[in-house]
């Protein structure tokens, strides 16, 4: 849902980096919802970005005048930063260097090309919550928690983030950075938790066999995309600046309650997961639990979809729209 739309709230013309991925084409949506203008800048084009404007570029490959006469002739008032150098497409196993390259380098670039601009324009950065690292179970995570990323590509991203903040206290830029706790809901990444859920139901319903889950003890927090692009366009349209913003549900929910939930929600009963544990060592941790409450005071924000509905969307969406592949 996004925010309510305010009296005398004017148009923009907003550019959103990675907007043919997960969180980026929601977000389009819902600027577009708002009534603002929307330039989807990525390498590719694709059919769900069709109503917007589309510039074909390789982030990170793209030059700082590149990336300034691209803002500047598109008149652009705000820029989201949706990108993210772990994607379905690229794949998920990514040595430093390459991380670097679009979680660090893209970013100076990109504000340096804002700071170019004859007018001051806003970015909103979508961080991750990994940039605080590994804590303890039952820590609530708030934004004075000191990051202490563990992995090369907390790090990047974390260095990515702190670029952003460096650039608007140094008056180059307004802006805010969303640091973002694990997304669920429709159009889901391939390689992320949540749409390797929708793969494994799919083949598990095809062949007539239970669903294998091999799953960490842990507990994590997940928040729904829509939720996020609601917050994207709460922070693109707010006055404040300068600050890292927490977007998570609030909750720690344990990683079989999720499977459990997803597979009710697509219909099915529960004794159709067959249940296995490993080690944690995915990006995730074994705890993570988002405080909102600076994203509620400053954006007006909060969750609003709950996590067994999150789960129910994602599941009708991909029917919808491959209905032989799950199973339908």
């Amino acid at each position: 849902m996004t925010a309510p739309e305010q009296h005398g709230t004017p148009r923009r013309r907003v550019a959103v980096l990675g907007g043919t991925g997960w969180v980026g084409r929601h977000v389009c949506a819902a600027l577009a919802a708002r009534g603002d203008d929307v330039l989807v800048v990525a390498r590719h084009p694709a059919e769900h970005v069709r109503p917007h404007a589309f510039e074909r570029l390789d982030l990170a490959e793209a030059s700082e005048a590149r990336l300034t006469a691209l803002l500047g002739d598109h008149r652009i008032d705000a820029v989201v930063n949706a990108t993210d150098a772990l994607n379905a497409t690229d794949g998920w196993t990514r040595g430093e260097a390459e991380l670097h390259a679009l979680n660090v380098a893209l970013v100076h670039r990109l504000l340096a090309a804002m700071s170019a601009l004859p007018r001051r324009t806003r970015v909103v950065h979508i961080g991750t919550l990994h940039e605080y690292g590994d804590v303890p179970a039952g820590t609530l995570i708030d934004e004075s928690l000191p990051p202490r990323p563990a992995s090369a590509y907390a790090r990047t991203r974390l260095a990515g983030s702190r670029a952003v903040l460096d650039a608007v206290r140094a008056g180059r830029v307004e802006g805010l950075v969303l640091r973002v706790a694990n997304v669920c809901g429709p159009h889901p990444s391939p390689a992320s938790f949540p749409g390797k859920l929708v793969g494994m139901l799919r083949r598990a319903l095809a062949a007539g066999e239970p669903m294998t889950v091999v799953l960490a003890d842990a507990r994590r927090d997940f928040v729904d995309v829509r939720d996020v692009a609601d917050a994207v366009v709460r922070a693109v349209r707010s006055p404040a600046t300068g600050h890292a913003l927490n977007i998570g549900s609030g909750e720690a929910v344990d990683l079989r309650t999720l499977v459990r939930l997803f597979v009710t929600g697509a219909g099915h009963p529960v004794g159709l997961i067959d249940e296995r544990t490993r080690a944690d060592t995915g990006l995730g941790g074994t705890w993570t639990k988002t405080d909102v409450r600076l994203a509620a005071r400053l954006l007006g924000w909060r969750p609003r979809t709950a996590l067994a509905d999150s789960l129910r969307d994602m599941w009708t969406v991909a029917t919808r729209e491959d209905p032989l592949q799950a199973g339908a």
